[in-house]
């Protein structure tokens, strides 16, 4: 973890982690162009509102397919560092990363070939948001009715849990200065889901996986 940023906490007592902080609130909307408007909507009237939020100067994003992603995910949290904030919105995995990743990490996944079509356990094409995007987050806090489904879908085992709304936060930013993954390390969690992915393929199994329940990610370890 580089110096000046803060950890952040993750609970150890089941406190619920998929609700951004005022903390988190202000952090994202750090990003905007008027961030006190959209720390606003953190106000209960308007707490299903999604945020379209600005990338490049605050944070980068990294948009993965869902299934793809949460391999990631899973990579980060129990061999590496950690993560950033993280959601799901549509359909797909947002790894929120420090600015410069969206320009870097396609580069490095070029010139490594992962990306390569036909490739066994080639990485699947990741949307990189920076400078001049905008990304589409969601809500500051979680609509009552967002109830976790259980994990371990269709082909799937120990997924992590997606919301019924589609749109959700897996990791909410809870501190006004949040440690973000480098490009470096979201390559290094792609090439581990990649290879992971590439090995279950060939595997062949009479058995369904086993449901063990939503995993929970240590913030602590965040470096």
């Amino acid at each position: 973890m580089s110096a000046g940023t803060e950890a952040g906490r993750y609970p150890q007592d089941r406190v619920d982690v998929t609700g951004v902080t005022a903390e988190g609130a202000a952090w994202l909307a750090s990003a905007g162009t008027y961030p006190r408007r959209t720390s606003a909507a953190r106000r209960e009237e308007r707490r299903a509102a999604p945020l379209v939020l600005p990338c490049g100067t605050v944070f980068d994003v990294v948009s993965a397919p869902a299934l793809f992603g949460r391999r990631m995910l899973d990579r980060l949290w129990t061999e590496g560092p950690g993560s950033g904030p993280v959601a799901v919105h549509r359909g797909r995995m947002l790894l929120f990363a420090s600015p410069g990743t969206a320009h870097r990490l396609p580069t490095l996944l070029e010139w490594e070939e992962w990306g390569s079509p036909g490739r066994t356990g080639a990485v699947p094409p990741l949307l990189c948001h920076g400078t001049g995007d905008t990304v589409t987050v969601p809500a500051l806090t979680v609509p009552a009715d967002s109830t976790p489904e259980p994990r371990g879908g269709r082909g799937d085992a120990g997924a992590l849990p997606v919301a019924r709304t589609g749109s959700r936060w897996v990791v909410a930013p809870d501190t006004p200065r949040p440690w973000l993954p480098g490009p470096e390390v979201l390559l290094w969690a792609a090439v581990r889901a990649a290879r992971a992915r590439a090995s279950a393929t060939v595997r062949i199994s009479i058995f369904p996986p086993a449901d063990q329940g939503a995993k929970v990610y240590d913030v602590s370890r965040r470096r």
